[in-house]
């Protein structure tokens, strides 16, 4: 019998954020601070609006690109926030998830052959991603001494004559690092020099706390060479809904939506119709969600100083990204042992590239509660491997 799989599809490896999310679920008692989703329930309000669209029979098919009154919230919401411009009618699609928005920006923009630059450590589908699209991944080893940030030099070592596209993947997972208006205008320089384009996820853009989130749009320039990825899961606790969009020059979108029609035909309506009710309503729930967010990443912050444990201030999303080379283990190891010996679940930094070796990564999406019983165990964990 003739082998009926794709030989690039078995050589991509499965996520690795999952496996420790799997062994955890089989095991008492333990507690996981593994997985990026909100421990919040999507707000009333919202999922009010969802059920009101099922019980008025909202239940066919939008068109192709998503509502129109979800896309026209979309422009507005970009413009107020972000200062970003886009025509709701030829420059915004509305996708499930912003997952599957990386996944067909890379099919459109790339042809056989073309590199695209991808910091790591960074979310796991981009790689994947880019090898499903016949593109050939380039990796940018982020520092932790930069703070995780990519730097124009970083940039300018990786390009060569074949670089079609930079993923920008800012604020960062699994790190929580960020990219200030001053360190995206010296990237943009670098990015039109060479005349490449961008595909900049910024599905954590509300989740920032040191300033206001930049997008590398709005920057002179830009718009016209940028793909702009966002959606609902982080910022408005709406995982579940699967919904996310992109924004882009008319040219791009278009062939986007083709890929779209073809594979997908249109986001889920229910969750459309909840989400224009998330962007006219729904900014104080970010807000109160963000504060949460900042109180718990201060308090990691802090056990994390009290235990002498090394890990730069991240200043967007929901996670920390401590380094954990004294102990002289690999991530995976550590995160095994700790596993076993605490009943503590993190993800080890190496499921989002090898340069996390010798970091860990942990969620901060879950209840302060629960992150108090999680540092006591890390606490304990470490005593015993620094007494050894």
């Amino acid at each position: 019998m003739r082998d009926p799989l794709n030989k690039t599809i078995i050589g991509i490896q499965p996520s690795g954020i999952r496996k420790f999310f799997d062994i955890v679920n089989e095991m008492k008692d333990a507690i996981s601070l593994g997985v990026g989703e909100p421990d919040f329930d999507t707000p009333w309000h919202i999922r009010d609006e969802g059920i009101y669209s099922l019980e008025k029979g909202k239940t066919h098919y939008t068109s192709n690109a998503g509502l129109k009154e979800l896309k026209i919230e979309v422009s507005q919401f970009l413009n107020r926030r972000y200062g970003l411009s886009y025509d709701y009618e030829h420059e915004i699609m509305i996708t499930v998830g912003g997952s599957e928005a990386i996944d067909i920006a890379m099919r459109v923009m790339l042809d056989p052959g073309d590199e695209v630059l991808i910091p790591q450590p960074s979310y796991v589908s981009y790689l994947p991603c880019a090898v499903l699209a016949n593109g050939v991944p380039v990796v940018i080893e982020l520092k932790a001494e930069n703070e995780f940030r990519l730097t124009p030099e970083e940039i300018e070592a990786a390009i060569t004559p074949k670089t079609k596209l930079l993923v920008l993947p800012f604020p960062n997972n699994p790190t929580g690092a960020v990219m200030e208006k001053r360190d995206l205008e010296k990237i943009a320089e670098v990015v039109k020099k060479h005349d490449i384009f961008v595909l900049s996820d910024e599905i954590y853009s509300e989740l920032t706390y040191l300033d206001k989130h930049v997008s590398i749009a709005s920057l002179p320039g830009m718009r016209e060479r940028t793909v702009v990825i966002n959606g609902f899961s982080k910022s408005h606790a709406m995982t579940g809904w699967r919904l996310g969009y992109a924004c882009g020059p008319r040219m791009i979108i278009e062939q986007m939506l083709k890929v779209h029609q073809y594979a997908i035909m249109c986001a889920p309506t229910t969750s459309q119709y909840a989400a224009v009710e998330a962007l006219r309503n729904g900014d104080e729930d970010v807000a109160a969600m963000r504060e949460e967010y900042d109180g718990r990443r201060r308090y990691l912050m802090h056990r994390f100083r009290e235990m002498g444990l090394e890990c730069f201030e991240p200043f967007g999303a929901f996670y920390v990204f401590p380094c954990i080379k004294e102990f002289g283990m690999s991530s995976e190891e550590f995160a095994t042992e700790l596993l076993n010996a605490q009943k503590l679940a993190v993800v080890p930094g190496t499921a989002f590239g090898d340069c996390g070796e010798g970091f860990i990564r942990i969620s901060y999406a879950y209840s302060l509660d629960n992150l108090k019983k999680a540092m006591d165990r890390m606490e304990a964990f470490i005593r015993e491997l620094r007494k050894g």
